[in-house]
């Protein structure tokens, strides 16, 4: 079986087994879930058992459930504000590059002052005064994310826009969004393809790390970062609650960068080797 035209590496189908296996969890989370992810089934930390096979959170809600209900969020918040962040960033990326002069100054400035403010500040800031609901965690983490994908898109676009096939569709009197769409996009995309799994990682973590913070999905909804904040005292007692959902990010992170990295290698061939390779 072949994958863009190229035989997947060991490592690569590793990760895309995991990847399928964490969607078709988050997919499935209502029928393989045995509880409610807010039902109290038991009392604090209780031990793994027959009925709670990871045993109980701290107040008593099934840990199985909620890493199960927990990948229905945390991916999908971080799927959704990936897709996002591109359509954004990929847009005036190539925007700035074939604009012309004037509109490329004026974006790439405004990303520069984006990006003169590091990342957890803007967002705690953000969602301090908005609050954390999922829209707008998601909106907010999108558009900070989307000045890195501007800077990729623009700097690919750049090298593209200069070559004979862009300038003749623009002299065909092609419109921009036309050439951005047919002649730039599809040129693009190898690079922006492998950011795309990169920028998901970096999102997956972020929506984690500001849930552990307090910020991020907020209860009833079980989240992965927000299991490893609620029982972070569990540790204290040699208890494994927090370790769950922290191996469960983990692995997520790993089965991404698998499928990445392999991605990368393809796009680092040399024109003309072997796909078997």
């Amino acid at each position: 079986m072949r994958i863009f035209g190229h035989k997947p590496s060991f490592s690569a189908w590793v990760g895309l087994a995991i990847i399928t296996v964490y969607l078709l969890v988050a997919l499935l989370a209502p029928w393989l879930a045995p509880y409610s992810q807010s039902e109290s089934v038991g009392g604090t930390w209780d031990p793994p058992s027959g009925d709670l096979l990871l045993g109980a959170d701290n107040i008593g809600r099934d840990i199985l459930s909620r890493l199960i209900y927990g990948a229905q969020m945390t991916i999908g918040v971080a799927l959704l504000t990936t897709i996002l962040s591109f359509l954004m960033g990929t847009t005036l990326g190539f925007l700035a590059a074939v604009g012309g002069p004037k509109i490329d100054m004026v974006l790439s400035r405004f990303v520069d002052v984006i990006l003169s403010i590091p990342l957890l500040i803007s967002a705690l800031i953000i969602l301090s005064v908005f609050g954390s609901s999922i829209p707008v965690l998601i909106l907010t983490i999108a558009i900070l994310d989307s000045t890195r994908v501007f800077r990729l898109a623009r700097a690919v676009a750049m090298n593209l826009a200069v070559l004979e096939y862009v300038e003749v569709a623009k002299l065909r009197g092609e419109g921009l969004f036309w050439v951005m769409r047919s002649e730039i996009l599809p040129n693009a995309a190898p690079p922006l393809i492998a950011e795309f799994g990169l920028r998901f990682c970096f999102n997956f973590l972020f929506v984690a790390g500001l849930s552990f913070l307090g910020l991020g999905i907020q209860p009833p909804y079980a989240d992965w970062g927000g299991m490893v904040r609620d029982n972070a005292q569990a540790i204290n007692f040699g208890m494994f609650a927090p370790l769950w959902p922290a191996i469960a990010i983990a692995v997520m992170t790993i089965g991404v960068n698998l499928v990445v990295d392999w991605i990368l290698s393809i796009n680092s061939r040399p024109s003309g080797a072997s796909a078997e390779m």
